[in-house]
């Protein structure tokens, strides 16, 4: 899909009159608005329903940029910006005076990325500021991949939106938390634990507490109408027998292993060899289930390395506190 430069104008005038831009990123879409303007900020809770205690993502031009948007910068934050920037990572810093405490959930820290797709870099530089952008979709559920979810999701609720065809990673950025003595991850995503650690030299931890500090970290994030029920992958084919014996309508995330095993249910998904592929897919193949009326999902979860830990922390979340 090609966006054209008056449409890329015509996307800043939008932000700078204050409205609400969907912008294609390499991981999903995002809702945007100006970082600055406490008013147009508002109106991204309001359009995806979702609380204003939960920070946003400041997308920026460069990392050349960071110093005008965060303060107290350590080196390793720094040296991760350089490595991955553009690309999947967001780093959670300290506040700069230039960003709105609504964009951070009225916390003093922020969390800062470079989007790694042309159209939402074209939009930063044109707009010249930075742009807050959770994901294009009503809090809670499956986040958007391509133009046709976000309309489906939020409709005349966003102001314009910008296609740039699908999204090429498909699940978010990895957040790290670089505000205390040592950094941690927030979320997996994009950017692989292994990679953080060959660039900083050390492993990295996963910070585990559940406490909102940074996007994405609600316990029901990623969800999708079916209720998603996660199991070994031995017990893939016997739970859904199960459900379907029950007389629900039976979706299956069938694991690579599994692939020639005949499973019962109404809609059955090969997952993907590539974890790469997996990960670009996942949320399209979620929102399929729902088009198709599931009312559960099966899965099981992939080896947890590499994209398969993001992979393994959506289902998770997608299966939340339904999840039994």
């Amino acid at each position: 899909m090609t966006v054209s430069a008056e449409d890329i104008k015509k996307a800043a005038g939008v932000l700078r009159a204050g409205g609400l831009v969907a912008l294609p990123t390499e991981t999903v879409y995002g809702l945007g608005a100006d970082a600055e303007d406490p008013a147009a900020l508002a109106k991204v809770f309001l359009a995806k329903g979702r609380p204003p205690t939960h920070p946003l993502i400041v997308h920026i031009g460069g990392a050349e940029q960071l110093d005008d948007w965060a303060e107290q910068i350590p080196d390793a934050a720094r040296t991760l910006a350089e490595r991955f920037w553009p690309g999947p990572l967001t780093l959670v810093l300290r506040r700069g005076a230039r960003v709105a405490l609504e964009a951070t959930g009225g916390l003093e820290t922020v969390a800062v990325r470079v989007p790694d797709h042309p159209v939402a870099l074209a939009l930063l530089a044109e707009f010249g500021g930075g742009i807050a952008a959770p994901s294009a979709n009503r809090f809670g559920s499956v986040s958007p991949t391509t133009a046709d979810h976000v309309r489906a999701e939020l409709g005349d609720r966003v102001d314009f939106v910008l296609d740039g065809g699908p999204c090429r990673v498909g699940v978010e950025s990895t957040i790290v938390d670089a505000t205390g003595p040592t950094l941690a991850v927030l979320r997996p995503g994009g950017v692989t634990e292994e990679d953080l650690a060959e660039v900083l030299g050390t492993p990295i931890a996963l910070d585990s507490s559940g406490r909102v500090r940074a996007p994405g970290q609600h316990p029901s994030h990623y969800a999708p109408a079916a209720r998603v029920r996660l199991v070994e992958p031995d017990r893939v084919a016997a739970e859904a027998r199960i459900a379907h014996e029950e007389g629900q309508r039976v979706g299956v995330l069938l694991p690579p292993a599994l692939a020639d095993v005949p499973v019962k249910a109404d809609v059955v998904v090969p997952v993907p060899d590539s974890a790469a592929e997996y990960a670009h897919r996942l949320y399209g193949l979620l929102r399929e289930f729902d088009q198709h009326g599931c009312d559960v999902v099966i899965a099981s979860l992939p080896a947890d390395e590499g994209l398969g830990t993001a992979i393994a922390n959506r289902l998770r979340r997608a299966a939340g506190p339904r999840q039994g």
